[in-house]
């Protein structure tokens, strides 16, 4: 919409240069466009700002997560990282730690009921103590 507005400002400046000899109008537009791209991108900043510095993830999400994982056995999450993949898609690594290991699909099983997770990737590891 920015694009095609400063477009129309550079379009009517130029028909107005000819035609009236306002020769001032286009560089005037030329600023107005400058402030329509400018207002644009400080927009778009604060829209994606926060999925680039993976700060999206809904705590809920997270909660969830650690929930189903600890709830079962002797369970312990070690590393937790969730990221953003596409609107309401998650993609989740979590490293688990547990007396009784068992194999990453059964770790998946668990998360089977939470929503949006996209990519689940697992790691487990036996804790010695």
């Amino acid at each position: 919409m920015a694009d095609a507005l400063t477009s129309v400002l550079a379009i009517v400046a130029l028909v107005c240069g000819k035609y009236w000899g306002w020769v001032w109008l286009d560089p005037a537009m030329g600023l107005v466009g400058a402030v329509v791209i400018s207002r644009w991108s400080y927009g778009l900043l604060g829209d994606t700002s926060a999925i680039l510095l993976d700060s999206v993830v809904d705590p809920a999400i997270d909660a969830a997560i650690r929930s189903a994982i600890e709830a079962d056995a002797d369970n312990r999450i070690a590393d937790l990282h969730i990221w953003s993949v596409g609107p309401e898609h998650y993609s989740v690594m979590v490293s688990v730690v547990t007396h009784e290991p068992q194999a990453p699909e059964y770790y998946k099983r668990l998360l089977h009921n939470i929503p949006h997770l996209a990519h689940v990737l697992i790691e487990v590891n036996q804790c010695h103590d």
